[in-house]
């Protein structure tokens, strides 16, 4: 496979020097003609495959729900028509409020092929509120939606009642409880007229097809436009790096939500640029609900696996455990991709050893990088790799360049340009401006460097985020993506995450998160393996900036609803350390609180 390059491009880039003692990375693989808007791939699949299974939802009665391409297709144009019907304002978007789901999707498809942007947020802004909507009627608000859908009045209707604005409501289930709300099935009862198919041929490749939020640590997330050309433009460059995509139509098992661009862009675009199929799971990476995806995965064989490592971590109980779930997981499998964070080394090697017991060939372990801005690829892994840490080369189309900043410990962020990087926030010119360089680079804010300086096709390496880094009062600087890497793998696992603490203060410190394996520890013993870990990390490193010198254990997991944790599993940092200010000032307090852990 490796050696193929019909099933893998071939692991190639260009480097030019920038006087600034900088350089810009790019692909000598010119991006190909892409499609015009995400609804030509539907079109596609309903005329060339239209009995294949599209996407599969679990059913309440055990099994699944599936809609083939051709029944996708009649029910997008059946929305799409009464969407039209409607006469919704123009210029404003469709929101959706709940999780994923077939009811879900077909709104999100046929808003796009008539041109109508659709905005999925969080559930979790609505769902773990407590009753305090402020944040959901924020967004509401600054979105100014001509549509709100969500999947039952029951969970999602007290969120909209004084919710600003006079949008049509739409609720799958529940609708007669909501004054004015109509039901999902009597706009797929919708008959289709030309008037879809004149709206979906006047869709222009900067059209806009999606709204998405950043993840708002600030408490005021900006709205990422996506045009359709991003969209299609990124899939093909990922088609040209993955090339086997092409060749074996891929099966997905997938929970990742379509409010953030990994689940909603990613790996639903793989599908429908691919002719696939999409398995909606259901399950979270979070006790309990990770049995549901369990359940799953002995019904579902997928070709290829996307979670973040968190949800890798979740799995490898069960998958260690039982070797026919194991084999049934890895049999089919072309690659296991992981995103969102970096994968601790203790977990891709206990991936590669459960692998090793049931498949002959070994697993590829592979992974991208990228934004909400950027559709959401730049980079990929697309040859083999021995061990996390390199995050691939620039794709076709994609320009990387590597500027040095002022401060940070010499670090180079990467910016991005190409077609798949977004025109702007949506009514935030101030923002807008802000995010592009004088050269109309993306400024990403992550920082990264080369592999091996002699041979840039060894590949990226994500050097942490510009921002979250720190400088000890030493004036050594923090890596804060690195060491919080080095901390959960030498605590694996123990730890579900880590918060890395000691910006101005005189040693780097950490606030551990427990994963279930540290919570059955009895206290005493939890004690002893954080301080056997800090000290193995402190023999290790090269100084007070590369180890903590002391931790703390939290006795609660972080807070999806506070923003802590994203719906994709990582911690946000900056927002962590505000909320946890207490437990910050007890690790550095005088005299020492005895909750502390000392290496």
């Amino acid at each position: 496979m490796f050696d193929d390059p019909r099933q893998l491009a071939p692991r190639r880039v260009q480097r030019l020097p920038r006087p600034d003692g900088g350089f810009v990375l790019r692909s000598p693989e010119p991006l190909q003609a892409h499609a015009r808007c995400v609804g030509e791939w539907l079109e596609q699949w309903a005329r060339e495959t239209p009995q294949a299974a599209a996407f599969a939802e679990p059913a309440a009665a055990g099994g699944w729900t599936t809609l083939t391409w051709s029944a996708l297709r009649r029910r997008v144009g059946a929305v799409a028509q009464a969407m039209l019907d409607l006469a919704l304002p123009a210029g404003r978007p469709a929101v959706v409020l709940s999780d994923n789901a077939l009811d879900h999707l077909v709104l999100l498809l046929a808003g796009m092929h008539i041109g109508r942007p659709v905005c999925t947020v969080s559930s979790g802004y609505c769902r773990l509120a407590a009753g305090d909507f402020t944040r959901i009627h924020g967004i509401l608000r600054q979105l100014d939606p001509a549509l709100v859908y969500a999947y039952d009045a029951a969970t999602y209707a007290s969120a909209l009642r004084d919710a600003p604005g006079t949008p049509v409501v739409v609720f799958s289930q529940g609708a007669d409880t909501h004054p004015g709300a109509l039901a999902f099935a009597q706009l797929a009862s919708a008959v289709e007229t030309p008037a879809v198919m004149r709206a979906f041929d006047a869709v222009t490749p900067d059209t806009h097809a999606k709204y998405l939020l950043t993840s708002g640590s600030t408490g005021h997330p900006k709205v990422v436009i996506n045009t359709q050309r991003m969209l299609t433009a990124n899939q093909q460059q990922l088609g040209q790096a993955f090339r086997f995509l092409a060749l074996e139509r891929p099966v997905l098992l997938d929970w990742l939500p379509w409010s953030h661009t990994f689940g909603g862009n990613h790996n639903m675009n793989i599908v429908l640029r691919h002719g696939g199929t999409m398995y909606i799971d259901d399950g979270r990476p979070m006790p309990g609900l990770v049995d549901r995806t369990v359940a799953h995965l002995r019904e579902v064989q997928p070709t290829v696996y996307f979670n973040v490592p968190k949800g890798y971590e979740m799995l490898l109980p069960a998958l260690e455990a039982d070797d026919t779930l194991a084999w049934g997981f890895f049999e089919k499998l072309r690659m296991v991709f992981y995103a969102g964070s970096g994968m601790p080394l203790a977990t891709w090697q206990r991936l590669e050893a459960v692998a090793a017991r049931v498949r002959d060939e070994p697993v590829w372990f592979t992974t991208s990088w990228g934004s909400t801005e950027t559709a959401p690829a730049v980079t990929s892994v697309h040859w083999k790799i021995e061990r996390p840490g390199v995050i691939g080369l620039p794709l076709p189309g994609v320009e990387l360049k590597f500027a040095p900043v002022g401060g940070a410990g010499g670090k180079l962020e990467m910016r991005v340009r190409g077609p798949n990087v977004f025109p702007g926030y949506l009514g935030n010119d101030e923002a807008t401006q802000a995010a592009f360089d004088d050269e109309g680079y993306y400024r990403i804010g992550d920082a990264g460097h080369l592999a091996d300086e002699g041979d840039a096709s060894q590949g990226v390496v994500f050097d942490g985020r510009v921002a979250e880094d720190f400088k000890l009062t030493s004036g050594t600087w923090v890596s804060v993506g690195l060491l919080r890497l080095r901390v959960v793998s030498a605590l694996a696992p123990l730890a579900q995450d880590v918060v890395v603490t000691g910006h101005d203060r005189s040693e780097a410190g950490a606030l551990i998160f427990l994963a279930e394996a540290g919570r059955r520890l009895a206290p005493e013993a939890l004690r002893e393996r954080v301080r056997d870990a800090l000290r193995a990390l402190a023999a290790e490193a090269g100084g007070s900036s590369q180890a903590p010198s002391r931790a703390l254990v939290l006795p609660d997991a972080p807070s999806m609803a506070a923003g802590e944790i994203t719906d994709k599993g990582y911690i946000n940092q900056r927002l962590t350390l505000q909320r946890r200010a207490a437990e910050v000032d007890a690790l550095y307090a005088l005299p020492p609180d005895p909750r502390v852990i000392r290496a």
